[in-house]
């Protein structure tokens, strides 16, 4: 993704976030109500801008796992929708920075880390009872590309 502008996100919140995240090197807005969390930059599917999220991570094995939950809505967030089309995204996990390959769960993978997602922040279980759209959860899987 070199070194082109980063758009942030446009929930303000979000932005500040991934702001303090980054501008603190990783040492600072790393949590979400008690829950860990990751700056992922991804390439906009019609912008071509490369884009900041900051997303809550949980962990299996070596990977890390996002839930595209969009509060329980009924669309998927548009972060998921631009990895669909660009699975290879720059990850910001505490100080280190890294590229990585994103790909979607499959139910029954799903099924066995989804446990472990509510236990780190509860509210997943609402969102998935709030919406007719299963959540997708997305695995992030470090690659030894440097710009995706």
């Amino acid at each position: 993704m070199g070194t082109r502008a980063v758009k942030l996100s446009p929930s303000g919140w979000v932005a500040e976030q991934a702001e303090l995240y980054e501008e603190s090197g990783g040492t600072k807005g790393t949590t979400m109500q008690g829950a860990p969390c990751l700056l992922m930059d991804y390439l906009g599917r019609r912008s071509g801008a490369i884009r900041r999220t900051v997303l809550i991570y949980g962990r299996d094995g070596d990977d890390y796992l996002v839930v595209a939950s969009k509060g329980g809505s009924d669309e998927h967030p548009l972060w998921y929708l631009n990895i669909q089309d660009n699975p290879h995204v720059q990850l910001r996990v505490g100080t280190e920075r890294f590229a990585a390959r994103a790909e979607t769960l499959s139910p029954e993978e799903k099924a066995r880390v989804w446990p472990h997602l509510v236990d780190i922040f509860a509210p997943y279980e609402t969102y998935q009872k709030k919406t007719t759209r299963d959540i997708p959860v997305v695995r992030l899987r470090r690659t030894d590309a440097t710009n995706g």
